[in-house]
């Protein structure tokens, strides 16, 4: 069975509750790079270990660019 979650707007399938550190390793996403929501919160980096993903979450991941 797996769990439907909603990332980037879309629809998305994982295998099991994850953590978003975990959720960023199999999307093969750097966190230095990027902003992340989960659940219409932005989440601090510091907490991605901490913060598991769930049936039903939502979780946006924003790319960061530098620039002038």
């Amino acid at each position: 069975s797996t769990l439907k979650i909603t990332l980037n707007g879309d629809p998305f399938e994982i295998a099991e509750p994850v953590t978003l550190s975990g959720l960023l390793r199999l999307l093969e996403v750097d966190p230095r790079g990027i902003a992340l929501e989960h659940n219409l919160v932005v989440v601090k980096r510091s907490v991605y270990d901490s913060t598991t993903v769930r049936e039903g979450d939502q979780v946006e991941i924003v790319n960061l660019v530098g620039g002038g």
